[in-house]
């Protein structure tokens, strides 16, 4: 990316069921559901919206090679996506395991997104 435009960050938690994948989804989710950014086209070359790069980086406690990276590039909506992992984040206890949410044990996953906007 040549120039960064924005700037977005967010968290995504997933309580029972370790899941780094619903984790860092809903971390992206978070970054970018409460944003808009109506002047985008007008920054990008040739004013298009398939101009747009964006860098999704996460940090992720445990479980990188379980990362569905195609569900995280499919959660940003236009431009060209790359996802770059660094290790962070927190896995930490819940306090309880749920058979019926799918717990192997009692961690809760948290990731941090930061979502690069530009060209």
């Amino acid at each position: 990316m040549d120039q960064v435009l924005f700037v977005q960050t967010g968290t995504g938690i997933d309580v029972h069921g370790q899941n780094i994948t619903k984790a860092a989804t809903r971390a992206v989710e978070n970054a970018i559901w409460y944003n808009s950014m109506p002047g985008i086209e007008k920054m990008l070359p040739e004013q298009k919206l398939e101009n747009m790069k964006v860098t999704v980086k996460l940090t992720l406690p445990l479980d990188r090679e379980k990362l569905d990276t195609a569900k995280i590039k499919g959660a940003i909506p236009y431009g060209t996506v790359d996802v770059d992992l660094t290790e962070g984040g927190m896995a930490t206890s819940s306090g309880i395991i749920l058979e019926d949410k799918n717990d192997d044990n009692d961690l809760m996953y948290i990731v941090n997104a930061a979502i690069e906007v530009g060209y």
